[in-house]
């Protein structure tokens, strides 16, 4: 087994219960949650933005679009910088970005300058979150590792719901008359108070740094996928036109060209941008195939469901927003609970979980009421999914301290492809089903199956991940 290293000043067996590693938790966290949360907050404000700014439907469209395409080219290469320059110092770089981009946004004059700055501001929140994984990783050891884990991943279930009921209520309380401008504006003095607090909470960046930043691998890498999130994201909206199909075959090319170009970056003794001994870490690439399947399944449930409460059932944006706070909070509740069970069960987990969640997707359609029982539905499917922080730590139990950057930017990644995929795909499928003024319950039946079928493979990897070995809580070291 690989051995992970633990560095100088990392917190030996320390959590989030704990004073230093809570607060340390507490601000890493918030700063990840403010990234979810504006990848969905946009969506509520978008009919008052259209009136406001005399939006075009493709510039709406761009407003939603540009931040999640920035976010997820970029992931991975503000992952290695902060392996580069330091984890603490790319966090504040990254955080302070999007803190003035949420400025520039809120105070936008146009569509377009709108457009401009989600772009930028996406890419702020690119170079902020992996590092939020990274000092996870190098600071908690063992048990507080996997409650962080835990806490992580309830944190990104969370920011995505959030952001409905959040850009709902801005929206609605008009504050000193800013109307969408508040769904942006909100992050400002949060991030303001989080760049203050940052140096005195946040280890010093320890360890050997510096090196090169991989530019062949970042030039291969990033239109990659540019190529194949794009037409994902805008493909429904456009009606699937024949560069989108061709936009997805080059980005296969692209990625074909960019492991040929690592592999030669590092026969020339340099540093790929994604290590190979990260790809070769035991049980990873088996987490990695549950962290894009996982992730899509939830955000394409996230996304059929809004518009089904707020379709057949008209409910009020707010409304359909709360209407998910019973699932996260059974995610939630699992995954801070799972090191509970008996040490044997914890690799059983993974599988039982995403059996429990395609149980529940299969009975989306015929309880897709709104009613007490469609609650208690979807509060069984969040605990399902709640098994999510067993695969992360299962995953990064094998990777060595020194390569958490490159493990992180590579699961953020998947995780933020897994979603584009499921909303695209499920989102399809369940638009189509729905048709013009169609019935959303008629296409909750079909999309619950989809669903349910993406979740039993997620359960198949995740009883291959459990034959490799569980995610004990190990010890320091581990």
């Amino acid at each position: 087994m690989t051995q992970t290293t633990d560095l100088p000043g990392t917190v030996p067996d320390r959590g989030p219960r704990n004073g230093p590693g809570r607060l340390m938790l507490a601000l890493l966290l918030l700063g990840q949650f403010m990234a979810i949360l504006d990848v969905n907050i946009v969506n509520v404000a978008l009919p008052t933005m259209r009136a406001d700014l005399h939006a075009s439907g493709a510039g709406l469209q761009l407003v939603v679009a540009g931040y999640i395409i920035s976010y997820a080219v970029l992931l991975i290469t503000g992952a290695r910088l902060g392996d580069i320059a330091g984890n603490r110092r790319m966090y504040h770089l990254g955080l302070a970005a999007f803190t003035v981009t949420s400025l520039a946004c809120g105070l936008a004059p146009s569509t377009w300058t709108l457009v401009g700055f989600r772009f930028l501001q996406g890419a702020g929140a690119a170079l902020m979150t992996p590092q939020v994984m990274s000092m996870i990783q190098r600071n908690f050891t063992g048990a507080a590792r996997a409650r962080a884990l835990g806490v992580y991943s309830a944190v990104i279930a969370g920011g995505i719901v959030a952001g409905q009921v959040a850009g709902g209520l801005l929206v609605s309380a008009g504050l000193l008359g800013s109307g969408w401008r508040a769904v942006f504006l909100v992050n400002v003095p949060i991030g303001a108070a989080l760049l203050l607090a940052g140096p005195r909470l946040l280890p010093a960046d320890r360890g050997p740094r510096g090196g090169r930043l991989d530019l062949p691998g970042l030039a291969t890498l990033s239109p990659a996928v540019l190529l194949l999130v794009v037409p994902l994201i805008l493909g429904h909206e456009l009606g699937w036109p024949l560069w989108g199909w061709a936009s997805l075959a080059a980005s296969a090319a692209f990625l074909a060209v960019f492991a040929a170009v690592e592999r030669r970056v590092a026969a020339g003794g340099g540093r790929p941008l994604i290590s190979g001994r990260v790809l070769r870490a035991p049980r990873l690439a088996v987490a990695c195939a549950v962290l894009v399947l996982a992730p899509c399944t939830w955000a394409a449930f996230l996304f059929t469901t809004t518009l089904h409460l707020q379709g057949d059932l008209g409910m009020s944006p707010l409304r359909s927003g709360l209407a998910f706070v019973p699932c996260v909070t059974a995610f939630g509740l699992v995954g801070l609970s799972w090191q509970r069970l008996p040490a044997r069960w914890h690799g059983r987990a993974v599988p039982a979980g995403f059996a429990v969640a395609a149980a529940g997707y299969l009975c989306v359609g015929p309880l897709a009421d709104g009613g007490p029982r469609y609650l208690v539905l979807t509060t069984v499917i969040g605990a399902g999914l709640g098994v999510m922080p067993v695969v992360m730590t299962t995953a990064l139990r094998h990777v060595p301290a020194e390569d958490a950057a490159d493990a992180g930017g590579l699961m953020l990644t998947l995780m933020q492809i897994g979603q584009v995929t499921g909303v695209a795909t499920v989102g399809t499928l369940f638009l189509t089903l729905a048709g013009d003024g169609g019935s959303t319950r008629h296409a909750e039946y079909g999309t619950g199956w989809a669903l349910a079928a993406a979740a039993v493979f997620a359960a198949v990897w995740g009883a291959a991940l459990a034959r490799g070995g569980t995610a004990r809580a190990a010890g320091p070291g581990t």
